[in-house]
């Protein structure tokens, strides 16, 4: 009997929202999954079409959250290994063989999930340090030990059980253009001082004042973006500024409404500093 019809199955997930510039790229890199599935949040463009060229198990529902969005196709999917991956990334041929190796071998029945780094393109050229870099995702993991969780707009997995680090990358087509990131950084920053306040965490000036300095310090310096050269420099100012329209943001949601809570959550003791998840942290 051929070995990889005895190996566990793979259904690989994905969310998309008008990706129709993307999508196809995506898909012919998970072709080799036992199974494709598609949620997606009325798209005006033909991601939908394109994805039927490539599966059947296409569905449409209104946007629930990054992270109820992966719950619900989370619960879709039939195989025992779920593949996440979003509709601006790729698997590579590294990675894929990997997987496979894992599979066909039966080294996978001694893991709950693995990981691996995700590589950005960006302005025509892949980062290769700075915050965007390795950047390691739990994205592949048993249905039944893993749990879709974090805090939006970041959606993370966790599993139950070992996680094995794999090399192949996964690869993300971020941003079209500077103004795209911009844009999702305008977004994002929303989304998170929302989350930020209804949990009651406070805005206090400092964070406005010194979190987007460390930012800028800890991308360039620490995680040594500035090797990335004028791309590095970009990342870097860019997420610095995210922090700050993050804080503002907060501070203006506490003039206009009161928040429900004062306390300060053990979460928010952290910086929030996923705010540019789209290449960084998603």
């Amino acid at each position: 009997m051929n070995k990889a019809r005895e190996r566990d199955k793979i259904s690989a997930c994905i969310t998309a929202c008008d990706e129709e510039r993307n999508i196809r790229r995506c898909l012919e890199s998970v072709r080799w999954a036992d199974e494709i599935v598609v949620v997606d949040s009325f798209s005006k463009d033909r991601t939908v079409a394109v994805c039927r060229e490539y599966t059947d198990r296409v569905y449409q529902h209104e946007w629930l959250g990054y992270i109820g969005q992966k719950n619900l196709i989370k619960d879709l999917a039939r195989g025992p290994w779920l593949l996440f991956i979003d509709a601006d990334e790729e698997v590579s041929p590294e990675l894929r063989r990997e997987i496979e190796d894992e599979f066909v071998s039966g080294g996978n029945q001694a893991f709950s999930g693995y990981m691996f780094p995700r590589m950005v393109y960006y302005l025509g050229k892949w980062i290769r340090h700075g915050e965007w870099y390795p950047d390691y995702k739990l994205r592949l993991f048993r249905k039944d030990r893993g749990t879709c969780a974090g805090e939006e707009p970041h959606d993370r997995t966790t599993v139950t059980g070992e996680v094995k680090r794999l090399k192949g990358h996964l690869c993300h087509y971020t941003y079209d253009d500077i103004f795209d990131q911009l844009k999702t950084l305008n977004q994002f920053s929303s989304i998170a001082a929302r989350s930020m306040h209804a949990t009651g965490y406070p805005f206090l000036w400092r964070d406005l004042l010194f979190r987007p300095l460390w930012r800028l310090f800890k991308s360039l310096v620490l995680k040594r973006g500035i090797l990335d050269g004028i791309r590095g420099i970009i990342i870097a100012y860019c997420s610095a500024f995210g922090v700050a329209m993050k804080y503002a943001k907060l501070m203006e949601l506490y003039r206009a409404t009161p928040a429900p809570s004062e306390r300060r959550p053990e979460a928010g003791k952290k910086d929030h500093q996923t705010v540019d998840s789209k290449a960084g942290s998603r």
